[in-house]
């Protein structure tokens, strides 16, 4: 040990003095950077687990968590079932297992997800010739609807086929009518947004099973949920869109108008629908489909 050294510890031992270090508990000092061999302490001690950021727990959520949920669980211990998956996506796996009309209709029969099913009557698929190349697509059924389980057999129904009429289409012959919703609304109330959420997928699914070549979109509730659109339908009507459907190879032009309940408290409005008429046959004959 050189001058310097022996110099730096007699004043590191000074200081411990001063500080009150006045004995020494064991024989030598301790060797703290040094790692003692302890093979049965090694074996004694838990192993440890790993952390939150090793678990790719992000910053913030373990201060968030209920004690225990983020600790590993013992050797052989059950793995914690995972939460089902929300009705959505409940809905559109279920939709997009459909290979046919019958197996959607079924389908939708199935879907225990919705209220809706356990208040209506009936469910109310479809009317008409699914092959013609022209769907039409209302809002929900109403009271005859839901009785007789068929999409516009009430008053509005009624209204709706001598509008067809009136430009030479028949639901018989020419036309194929559903809704956005199946299942009647209670007391014929409007459609939340979570219900439209929640059937969207099936109609999706039912536009790309019958491949239209062209859409109607009757009222504000089918215009605004399938142009995924805030505008009303007072903006929206009397001219084409193009809705994106998966399964098709291009979009399907689609045409929205007034609903026909709306015309039968409105009758002034007849008017703009009677254009929205005009527009579909000028295009269904410029294409050679009327």
């Amino acid at each position: 040990m050189d001058g310097e050294d022996r110099a730096a510890l007699l004043a590191a031992l000074r200081l411990q003095l001063e500080w009150g270090a006045d004995e020494a508990l064991v024989e030598a000092p301790a060797d703290r950077a040094a790692t003692a061999p302890d093979p049965e302490g090694a074996r004694a001690r838990p192993a440890r687990t790993a952390g939150p950021r090793a678990l790719g727990v992000p910053p913030g959520v373990l201060a968030a968590a209920p004690p225990g949920v983020l600790a590993a669980a013992p050797p052989g211990a059950a793995a914690v079932p995972r939460a089902p998956p929300p009705a959505a996506t409940r809905a559109a796996e279920a939709a997009a297992a459909a290979r046919s009309l019958e197996e959607l209709r079924a389908a939708i029969a199935n879907f225990a997800d919705s209220p809706l099913r356990e208040t209506a009557t009936n469910l109310v698929f479809a009317d008409g010739v699914p092959d013609s190349g022209l769907m039409f697509i209302g809002e929900a059924p109403g009271a005859e609807e839901d009785r007789l389980g068929k999409p516009f057999v009430g008053q509005s129904g009624r209204l709706l086929d001598r509008m067809l009429a009136s430009i030479g289409l028949d639901r018989r012959r020419n036309v194929y009518i559903t809704n956005i919703l199946p299942w009647r609304p209670p007391g014929n109330r409007t459609p939340t947004d979570g219900e439209i959420t929640l059937f969207l997928p099936f109609v999706l699914r039912h536009i790309a099973l019958v491949r239209p070549h062209h859409l109607v979109l009757l009222g504000g509730v089918a215009a605004k949920a399938l142009l995924r659109s805030r505008e009303g339908i007072t903006r929206l009507r009397g001219r084409w869109h193009a809705v994106p459907v998966e399964g098709l190879d291009r979009p399907v032009p689609a045409l929205a108008t007034l609903h026909p309940a709306y015309l039968l408290r409105n009758p002034a409005a007849k008017r703009e629908a009677w254009a929205d008429l005009l527009l579909l046959r000028r295009t269904l004959e410029a294409e050679g489909r009327l």
